[in-house]
């Protein structure tokens, strides 16, 4: 047991809008330094249960307990108030005695907001800025953050991470960013219809302790209604699936990313490679030397490239730096000042680009996949039922007759994503994807990412989602300079070396020098890795002929006996796959380190 007595505490806390449970019997603490994430699925009361904990929402039952004099900060879902009014006059008055105006004026710098702009013309996304400086500046002991890092660019993001880390007071975190989670949290929270569950760790442990509490739960409503085995199952399937589509991802993206490096060979330049080819089947974009300005602002300086068929290329650069513009160009939507852009002739281009433009607000999630009529949807050519298509994007049948200006934000794109992604292409392009998309959504997106077979151009925050989803980053690097990295985000960063300050030359050298002494596979160690995705493949057979035998619903009534062995059995063969893919990537992480320092 914790002996600091908590800052604050729910006993027994339940609350319901309508019918609908939101928290049942919950109880937590909260004590000083904490760092916990909340997560659940979209909808289950996370944003909910924050405004519980900060004390403006009242419960049906339960209580709440405070540390007196506790000051409590939080960031949800509110928009600054649209006053005429400075951002900077606004903030001061929250900003505490001891603190001087430049801190503010430093916060708003990161958060690339401009200190004298009036709060009636700012956009969403700079609103909810100015109230995440508003939630930092007033040194609150206890922070409750409600997707911070919407509308933030990665620099911002990683400054955000950096400030958080030395935040003195507890922090409780809602975020669909894995990376920003596993980085920060140190205990989790799962709200779960209505339950909250509690794991004394952080981020990186909760999907395999969630898997194991869904095959524990599935197990004991074996013999209650069919309708709750089928929201188990609904569960289920977003959680332990989960490990296996992203050991499939990762293979797959390995070892394009080996093949790539292979064949383009050193990285450094502006474009993938400089020799000539003809426009064929296998090249999609060829850009040389491309050149745009706005306002005399370079956005895309003497740019050059090769896009193959196949390739799934990841932009990422600071907010207003240029990534809408470069993709307008590559697709000829814009014309270059300077340079030539060429396409193929066969393009079929499916575009996201989250402005919601396509959507009749008036229609429902049905009526807009189905715009003939009728209950199917084309999907990649293929028909299938309009409502089996929607629940594969998380929609129930309540919410696929409800119209679109009921929907939320996260629902809308989630709708929008259904749509483009049923449409036959050879090129996608995602702009900002990832915004107001929880966990599971991400999940459903890389898992129909995975098996696209043409080729992709994303812009991405999310520095997960970049590492699951790219062989090669386009990196906006300043003045409208953009290099070409091969991987995902965290290759990225292994080979984005920043230019030091002149105080930091002479600790150059040592980081050139380090990949050298990078280890080369042992014998032992090369035999093991040509095994083992046999050995994986076998292991994944196995456990899908138990699945499919624990999938008759009357094997427990027949049998409770040989049923708790085949599930004892699959949790074994589970838990024996998970560290063979763990030392699969492991050891072909290795290799490609090693490889990557011979090329240095």
């Amino acid at each position: 047991m914790n002996a600091i007595p908590p800052l604050l505490t729910l006993n027994h806390a339940q609350l319901t809008f309508g019918a609908r449970v939101i928290l049942e019997d919950v109880s937590l603490s909260l004590f000083p330094r904490d760092r916990v994430c909340l997560v659940g699925r979209n909808g289950s009361g996370k944003s909910t249960l924050l405004k519980v904990l900060a004390g403006t929402l009242e419960l049906d039952k339960g209580e709440r307990f405070i540390k007196p004099g506790l000051k409590v900060g939080i960031l949800d879902q509110t928009l600054a108030p649209s006053q005429p009014i400075s951002i900077f006059d606004y903030l001061k008055t929250e900003l505490p005695k001891d603190l001087e105006d430049y801190v503010l004026e430093e916060i708003l710098s990161h958060l690339k907001l401009t200190p004298q702009r009036l709060l009636s013309t700012l956009s969403g996304g700079r609103s909810r800025r100015v109230m995440l400086a508003k939630a930092l500046i007033g040194k609150p002991d206890l922070l409750l953050l409600d997707e911070p890092t919407n509308h933030l660019d990665l620099a911002t993001i990683e400054w955000l991470e950096e400030i958080l880390k030395a935040y003195t007071g507890a922090i409780l975190m809602i975020s669909h960013d894995r990376t920003f989670l596993s980085k920060l949290s140190q205990r989790t929270f799962w709200l779960d219809r209505g339950e909250l569950r509690t794991l004394e760790k952080g981020f990186p442990f909760f999907e395999e302790w969630a898997e194991d509490i869904v095959e524990h739960e599935i197990r004991t409503q074996e013999k209650l209604s069919q309708k709750i085995a089928q929201e188990t199952e609904w569960l289920h399937r977003g959680v332990t699936a989960r490990r296996r589509r992203n050991m499939g991802r990762l293979r797959n993206l390995l070892s394009l990313r080996q093949e790539k490096r292979q064949h383009q060979g050193p990285q450094g330049g502006v474009s993938f490679t400089t020799q000539e080819a003809p426009m064929g089947s296998k090249l999609v974009i060829e850009a040389k030397h491309v050149f745009k300005s706005f306002n005399t602002k370079p956005l895309v300086k003497d740019f050059s490239c090769r896009i193959l068929r196949g390739d799934r290329i990841g932009i990422i650069g600071p907010n207003g730096s240029g990534k809408t513009t470069l993709i307008k160009l590559l697709i000829g939507e814009n014309t270059p000042d300077q340079g030539h852009i060429r396409r193929a002739k066969n393009l079929d281009l499916a575009v996201f680009d989250q402005t919601q433009s396509s959507l009749d607000l008036e229609l429902n999630p049905w009526q807009t996949l189905c715009e003939q009529g009728g209950d199917q949807v084309l999907v990649q050519g293929e028909p299938r039922h309009v409502m089996g298509y929607l629940q594969d994007f998380l929609f129930d049948r309540k919410q696929a007759l409800t119209p679109l200006k009921n929907l939320s934000g996260g629902e809308k794109n989630r709708l929008l994503l259904a749509k483009i992604l049923a449409k036959p292409s050879n090129l996608l392009v995602l702009d900002e994807p990832t915004n107001d998309l929880d966990m599971e959504t991400l999940d459903l997106l890389q898992e129909y990412l995975a098996e696209y077979q043409g080729t992709l151009i994303l812009v991405s925050h999310d520095r997960d989602f970049l590492d699951r989803t790219s062989t090669h980053i386009l990196a906006f690097e300043g003045e409208g300079h953009i290099q070409m990295y091969v991987g995902g985000y965290t290759d990225y960063a292994t080979q984005h070396v920043p230019p030091p300050p002149p105080k930091c030359e002479k600790k150059k050298e040592p980081s050139i020098e380090k990949p050298k002494t990078r280890e080369k596979l042992s014998y032992k160690e090369v035999r093991e890795l040509s095994l083992l995705p046999q050995e994986i493949e076998k292991l994944s057979e196995d456990i899908q002929k138990l699945e499919d035998v624990l999938a008759d619903a009357t094997f427990y009534q027949r049998d409770p006996k040989s049923f708790d062995k085949a599930i004892t059995q699959l949790q074994e063969i589970r838990h024996t796959l998970h560290h063979k893919e763990e030392r699969w990537l492991e050891l072909l992480v290795k290799e490609e380190e090693f490889e990557k320092g011979l090329q240095l």
